[in-house]
């Protein structure tokens, strides 16, 4: 038993983490057959095995520093038979990882159900002459996922529920809230901002389902409303209401818009040139509510430490499994070990990063999730300088082609009893 490091093993890994970096990104942004994202981080992980398990069974094959010749000579091929383990066994302990991740504890539910909660006063037409509004929320029902629902409530003296909490799972429905969009268009009258929130309110009460949901209210104008006790419902279910203030010149409209998103945990968009509105959507639509071990947590857990802790733990568990399945691949015990050390280490350390370093940025998530990938590589590869390895294969295949294997001159002969006498 020896402490080792192999250089080339480590330059391998990081080569290989970083590939896996570049194919992960690309899964997680094109995020094919609309995999469910259980399955879609089971697959992350999977590929991260396949490029750091290649880049180390590579460097192993090259300069066997940490597994000995014999492994080389003698097991080679079966180490290669054996990497399908290490991938399979990465999705499952990422998919169900992340299924965990997702649970919804303490009455957290992810935002499936949206209502946009449209002004359509006579003030619009000088805030929106060219309707941006209607645009920005088309593009956002364009963007929403199939398990998304929708549902579109406009106002000025009186709100009307221009079209109920319907399913996006049909490219029909889809088209249908579209097309009711398209057909709004500017009225006369006041800013109801009271009854507007009311109605959106009897769409989530009418649909019935376990669902969290979210409200988009957008508005150029002042209404009275009595913020301690209209948004009761509000903050008792946790929805949010996101609220977006058009071209506000009275301070009294932007404080009331400010007050109902902070007393519903939602965000105050202030916008001063309807054009702008195409991104304030964008912004609200990135921010609905994907939880994932990979991703910002941009719901209500965003500060949960129950769900910080998860996901720490979650790391560990899945850089103990990457560890252990590299010691299945090179079927050997005493690497197994340390490999399984170093990834729960180095899973600890990836996790926190993650957890301290993602904050929804389209530039620093990604330079977030590269870090850890290359933390957990390095340190599981660098362990076997802590915890020392040997020879010592993991099957009892492996032991019998080694004994098969082994000279005839190395069997030891039957040890003498010397407990005879003779002369």
């Amino acid at each position: 038993m020896q402490r080792k490091i192999n250089l080339l093993l480590l330059l391998f890994s990081l080569l290989g983490a970083g590939v896996a970096f570049v194919l992960g990104e690309l899964l997680l942004d094109r995020r094919p057959y609309d995999l469910p994202q259980m399955v879609l981080v089971g697959i992350y992980f999977a590929i991260v095995a396949l490029c750091v398990g290649i880049g180390a069974l590579v460097a192993e094959t090259i300069s066997p520093r940490l597994n000995g010749q014999s492994w080389k000579l003698r097991y080679l091929g079966t180490s290669w038979k054996m990497f399908p383990l290490m991938v399979v066994l990465l999705l499952g302990v990422g998919t169900l990882t992340e299924f965990v991740y997702e649970l919804n504890f303490g009455g957290s539910k992810p935002v499936k159900n949206v209502v946009m909660v449209i002004d359509d006063s006579g003030s619009m037409s000088q805030s929106d002459p060219s309707d941006r509004r209607y645009a920005a929320a088309k593009n956002l029902v364009q963007q929403l996922k199939k398990d998304n629902k929708v549902a579109v409530v406009t106002f000025s003296n009186e709100a009307s529920v221009i079209q109920p909490l319907l399913p996006l799972s049909k490219a029909a429905n889809r088209e249908k809230v579209m097309e009711v969009i398209s057909s709004l268009k500017t009225t006369e009258g006041g800013t109801n901002i009271s009854g507007a929130l009311a109605e959106a309110m009897k769409v989530i009460h009418e649909d019935g389902a376990d669902r969290g949901a979210m409200v988009i209210l957008l508005s150029d104008g002042v209404s009275q409303f009595n913020t301690s006790t209209e948004l009761t419902d509000y903050v008792a279910r946790g929805i949010k209401v996101n609220t977006i203030g058009l071209a506000l010149d009275d301070p009294s409209g932007a404080s009331l818009l400010q007050n109902i998103a902070s007393g519903t945990g939602g965000q105050y968009y202030d916008v001063a040139d309807a054009n702008r509105l195409g991104d304030v959507f964008q912004q609200i639509y990135d921010r609905l509510g994907d939880r994932t071990l990979l991703t910002e947590r941009s719901d209500q857990t965003a500060d949960s430490p129950y769900y910080a802790v998860v996901r720490v733990l979650a790391l560990m568990l899945l850089g103990t499994a990457l560890g252990l399945g590299l010691g299945i691949v090179f079927d050997n015990r005493h690497l197994a070990r340390s490999f399984s050390i170093g990834g729960a280490v180095s899973g600890l350390i990836a996790g926190l990063i993650l957890e301290s370093g993602l904050n929804g940025d389209t530039l620093w998530d990604p330079m977030t999730r590269l870090l850890a990938l290359l933390v957990l590589a390095a340190i599981l590869t660098l362990f076997t300088y802590i915890v020392p390895v040997g020879e010592g294969r993991l099957s009892r295949r492996g032991r019998a082609a080694g004994a098969a294997n082994a000279p005839a001159d190395s069997v030891h002969s039957p040890r003498r009893n010397r407990g005879s006498k003779g002369f």
